[in-house]
């Protein structure tokens, strides 16, 4: 399981979708027009393996861009825990704030500063996957994100196969069949899994120029990590019954902040999660 907790520590998530611009490099499609990014869409799922059944299959990262990143960004200096909500692009509107470009060299300089321990779900092989692909596809400067140490203990090392500061806590918790989505896991010990919207649904509500409902949704699967990490971290021996609680406190907290902003989605959240954890309670 879990090994260490690093004092700066980034349990994110990001949103993706199909680039239409891949589609017109690769395949020759006409971007142009009211329904040009979508008919895109569409041949690459089609040369993805699309079916009756599966319209939409799950298509190589390098050929999605992404549009929204969000985490919390964890900090513990004297002792104490400070947690801070990241999204990228804060908010929707600014178009050149919501360029993958812009987003990406937001990112890498953020994790190359910081050099922060992620934390994520599935995220070897497709959130760390796509922005190393994405960011290469743009020529970008790693920013320190693509360095690696001569030897282990003399840096930050992302990319080593036994390394603390890529935490992937989906094969922690299965293998093969038996790895439970993040739904699944979540849902079942009393955090908010998926909340109104599939990932499946963000390229229908990018295509429908509601970017803020992905943000918001983004923001969600994010919050909902970093509770499982934390929930993993207390099994692994590393947060004891009452740090455990405190982190969790310390979440509440940060919603309610992310409320008076005018995060108002926030309220769902916090509604399901006293639901579920009202359920949970059950098995006591």
């Amino acid at each position: 399981m879990l090994k260490t907790i690093e004092p700066c520590l980034f349990s994110f998530d990001l949103e993706w979708i199909p680039d239409p611009l891949s589609a017109e490099m690769l395949f020759d499609v006409d971007t142009s027009g009211t329904h040009g990014p979508e008919e895109a869409m569409k041949r690459l799922w089609k040369e993805g393996g699309a079916t009756e059944e599966m319209p939409q299959p799950y298509l190589k990262t390098v050929l999605c861009r992404i549009v929204s990143v969000s985490g919390v960004l964890r900090e513990v200096a004297s002792g104490n825990v400070r947690l801070k909500l990241v999204t990228l692009p804060a908010v929707a509107g600014d178009p050149e704030k919501e360029k993958e470009g812009t987003i990406l060299k937001q990112l890498l300089k953020a994790i190359g500063t910081r050099k922060p321990q992620l934390v994520g779900y599935n995220s070897h092989n497709a959130d760390v996957p796509i922005i190393v692909q994405r960011a290469i596809v743009h020529g970008l400067f790693g920013q320190g994100m693509g360095e690696r140490p001569n030897k282990p203990w003399e840096g930050v090392d992302y990319f080593a196969t036994s390394g603390d500061h890529n935490v992937d806590l989906a094969p922690m918790v299965g293998r093969w069949g038996q790895t439970p989505r993040l739904h699944e896991i979540a849902t079942l010990s009393g955090i908010p899994g998926k909340v109104d919207t599939e990932g499946g649904f963000v390229s229908d509500l990018w295509l429908q120029g509601k970017l803020q409902d992905i943000l918001d949704y983004n923001e969600f699967d994010a919050i909902t990590t970093h509770l499982l990490w934390a929930r993993i971290a207390h099994f692994s021996g590393l947060l004891n019954a009452e740090a455990y609680d405190r982190e969790q406190a310390l979440v509440r907290v940060l919603l309610d902040e992310e409320i008076a902003k005018g995060k108002k989605h926030f309220v769902q959240y916090i509604e399901e999660w006293d639901r579920l954890k009202a359920l949970a309670d059950k098995r006591l």
